[in-house]
């Protein structure tokens, strides 16, 4: 196994239907520019509340993705 060496990145998901989602949609997307993503943690949840009830997901996020030799 060889040494790597990764770069981190943070990014906000957001979703009207759930954390999850939230967490998945930013993946998938940043997925689509960034090569070699490996990993994420969650930095911060926050939603926005409308007429008393849960209207929207985000997360702050960070990916770790290896560097390229």
């Amino acid at each position: 196994m060889s040494d790597h060496v990764y770069r981190l990145s943070e990014i906000v998901g957001s979703s009207p239907t759930s954390i999850d989602e939230a967490i998945r949609t930013a993946v998938r997307k940043a997925s689509q520019t960034v090569r070699n993503i490996e990993w994420f943690q969650t930095e911060e949840i926050r939603g926005q509340v409308v007429d008393g009830d849960v209207a929207y997901f985000q997360v702050r996020m960070k990916i770790g993705f290896r560097v390229e030799d």
